[in-house]
């Protein structure tokens, strides 16, 4: 090697060094002055960044009073809901409680429950939709108040669908063979009537299943 140097002239032991001096300054920029670059470049953003992030928490934990409070006020309007829950501990157990509910009602305002049909249960948030589909008989206010007293039940009941079918037949129209002579003002209702009770873990809906409809009762 050093033989090669000592056959080298003035001007090419220049170059050589010259060209590994360039070769030195970009190792050194490629090793030691990028990742410091970087490094100054993530150390500076974070300092910009921490500011914001320290003023987004502080924000929060004003709000912690506020947020305590909402909750606690939540807390509240669902154990006051508590009381207006179906019963049960399962869904067939929580639709028997709205049957019995909307049959008592039925029977105090004097229509007649021909047919009961418990729907499947459907998720609602922590609560579990109970529904069942009843035809009723009876005359237009006695329906009218049935449909007002579901609704201002103390339990909580929506009802969900409502179809009315008149039996109401013309004067001098023959009765169909074998149908009793009605009231004019007689009606048939189909009504789907929502209640809610709280999810159990073998809710059908949860799970998968699906819940076997009640057989039809006739009153």
């Amino acid at each position: 090697m050093s033989n090669f140097w000592q056959r080298l002239s003035k001007r090419e032991r220049s170059l050589a060094l010259l060209t590994g001096l360039i070769l030195l300054v970009f190792i050194g920029k490629y090793v030691l002055v990028l990742p410091f670059l970087e490094r100054r470049q993530w150390v500076q953003n974070q300092l910009e960044s921490q500011p914001q992030l320290l003023q987004k928490n502080l924000r929060y934990l004003g709000q912690k009073e506020l947020l305590v409070a909402s909750l606690e006020t939540v807390r509240g309007q669902i154990k006051a809901q508590g009381p207006k829950l179906l019963t049960g501990d399962t869904p067939s157990v929580s639709a028997s409680d709205l049957q019995e509910t909307v049959q008592a009602l039925a029977t105090h305002e004097g229509t007649q429950v021909i047919t009961t049909r418990v729907l499947n249960p459907e998720p609602a948030g922590t609560f579990s939709k109970i529904g069942i589909q009843m035809e009723i008989g009876g005359e237009i206010q006695q329906i009218a108040n049935l449909i007002r007293g579901i609704e201002s039940s103390p339990k909580l009941l929506v009802v969900d669908e409502l179809n009315v079918r008149s039996l109401f037949r013309p004067v001098g129209l023959p009765q169909p063979r074998g149908s009793p002579t009605t009231n004019p003002q007689n009606l048939r209702v189909s009504l789907t009537v929502i209640g809610f009770a709280r999810s159990q873990p073998d809710n059908p809906a949860a799970t998968g299943g699906t819940a076997k409809p009640a057989p039809d009762e006739a009153t």
